[in-house]
């Protein structure tokens, strides 16, 4: 079987997400016949350097031989039960787990699908917690430039024009504060003053605070000090509002420790983790929340303030599986420093880019880099370009518009680092 005749069934049955599917009338699409370690294999054995993680989920490499095992050995004893009035030991551990690694306060782990999915739950629980205390609170704050998954309330609490002009007879209330403009702590106090400033006006309108901590993902991996995290808790511990922290991209080590929460050393109200969670195998995502959140739906049936919301796979024991073996490799292979060590080596090959003349600027948290381009307008699709350009020469890179980042599975060596960064490099310098 060759590549051409797979993307010709494909096209005749498929519709991709985050892509306009005229593009593959010139852009090849690439079918995958095997993955292993960093590389995917298309099906007349080209590989590719998945410099992306496969939308940011893979952090110890395809077909990784420990988690494969683990759920193998899952699937002969128990693939799937019902998490209401049933449990299991997978799903018992992991939350054991969880409730142990992340910041202090988080108590208790809700699960849902996927990280737009855990994101609505965190909302609702947020808003039914406030009423359950007597306090009608309908609105959320985000950050300027943020983006937060595209199920209907996900998509209400981000910043991304596009999707908020299409949709928005659709979505619910938010107003958005400024995400900090740059890396400085001065930035960082700026935006903390504009959104206790918001506080003052309408606190007593607002449920919670949703931010991704130190990087906006999707927001074209815009990064900002970690004090701006400090500010933000004491403003919404002085104000009676709740920190949703959307740790599903940046959560499980991207930023150079565990939980970025942990970067500035701060614990929020809720917590939302997803793709790393499953070392990028599984769907799975987690709701953290604290006692106190779960004491206010806690009550006799008849009082109807129990939290209202269900998913048909929640806790499903294959994917629980999966994020066992994963936190088992974090805990017994010092991923956390072999990622700084990694990130150091990044850094100097990030250097490389700044004296570009079409770069804009250059940016790096931990295992996510950055590189900032100038001069293009959005008709030209320069990240297309980029795109295209990396596939035919062995790594897959997916700019963001204007923004050619890395975020690559953990296990890659330097000499595969190396290569990741020169087709990027080169890449940039032939447009």
């Amino acid at each position: 079987m060759k590549n051409k005749e797979l993307k010709n069934r494909d096209l005749e049955v498929l519709w991709h997400p985050c892509t306009q599917m005229k593009d593959h009338e010139t852009l090849p699409l690439i079918p995958i016949k095997k993955a292993y370690g960093v590389y995917l294999e298309d099906f007349e054995e080209n590989k590719y350097i998945d410099a992306v993680s496969s939308w940011w989920v893979n952090i110890f490499g395809h077909t990784n031989k420990y988690i494969n095992s683990k759920i193998k050995e899952q699937l002969d004893t128990l693939e799937h039960v019902i998490l209401a009035g049933f449990t299991h030991e997978q799903v018992i551990r992991l939350s054991e787990r969880l409730v142990k690694l992340t910041p202090k306060g988080l108590d208790k782990c809700f699960y849902a699908d996927n990280g737009s999915s855990a994101v609505e739950v965190a909302l609702k629980m947020s808003y039914h917690a406030n009423l359950n205390d007597g306090k009608n609170k309908p609105l959320f704050v985000s950050l300027t430039n943020s983006y937060h998954g595209e199920t209907i309330g996900a998509l209400s609490v981000g910043d991304v024009e596009l999707y908020k002009d299409t949709y928005k007879p659709l979505l619910i209330q938010s107003i958005q504060t400024p995400v900090p403009k740059d890396m400085s702590i001065e930035a960082a106090r700026e935006a903390a003053d504009a959104f206790e400033k918001l506080c003052q006006e309408r606190s007593d309108e607002i449920s919670a605070i949703i931010l991704e901590p130190l990087i906006q993902g999707a927001g074209y991996m815009h990064m900002y000090h970690p004090e701006f995290l400090v500010f933000v808790r004491d403003i919404c511990n002085r104000y009676d509002v709740h920190l949703i922290a959307d740790e599903v991209m940046v959560g499980f080590g991207r930023t150079g420790e565990l939980f970025a929460c942990d970067v500035a050393g701060i614990s929020p109200d809720f917590i939302v983790l997803s793709k790393g969670l499953t070392g990028g195998y599984l769907p799975l995502s987690v709701v953290l929340t604290s006692n106190e959140i779960y004491m206010k739906f806690y009550c006799d049936y008849n009082e109807y303030k129990a939290f209202l919301h269900s998913h048909s796979y929640t806790g499903n024991a294959l994917a629980c599986a999966a994020a066992n073996a994963t936190l088992d490799i974090f805990e017994n292979e010092n991923i956390i420093e072999k990622n700084r060590v990694l990130s150091e080596h990044m850094s100097r090959r990030l250097q490389e880019f700044e004296t570009l003349e079409n770069v804009a600027s250059i940016r790096q948290t931990g295992m996510v880099c950055a590189v900032e381009l100038k001069g293009y307008t959005t008709e030209d699709r320069i990240g297309l370009k980029v795109y295209d350009y990396g596939l035919k020469n062995g790594v897959l890179l997916r700019p963001l518009g204007h923004v050619v980042y890395f975020m690559p599975p953990y296990i890659l060596t330097q000499e595969e680092c190396d290569k990741m960064f020169d087709i990027a490099l080169e890449a940039v310098k032939s447009l």
